[in-house]
């Protein structure tokens, strides 16, 4: 969920997956699947990026990060880097 502010003033939560589009009206106007809509201060150009900031976050969260301090040898003439029958 993203935070935008009503034009009153007012903050609130918005689930993105719900917004079906964004109009350009004077105001910035949220149409949401359910034909329910709300004028905020926020621009496009900042909802887009609140909108991929959040789906960031939510990907990294499943990433895991591992350190190996003892990488075993690869097979002889492969770096780790390349897969089998992969040539650069």
């Amino acid at each position: 969920m993203i935070m935008l502010t009503k034009t009153s003033g007012e903050r609130f939560l918005v689930n993105h997956l719900q917004i079906e589009c964004i109009e350009l009206i004077p105001e910035t106007k949220i149409v949401m699947m359910n034909r329910d809509f709300y004028l905020v201060q926020e621009t496009v150009q900042d909802i887009i990026s609140r909108i991929g900031d959040y789906n960031a976050k939510v990907q990294d969260i499943h990433r895991e990060i591992s350190v190996n301090d003892n990488p075993k040898p690869g097979p002889a003439g492969r770096t780790s880097t390349q897969r089998p029958g992969y040539r650069r």
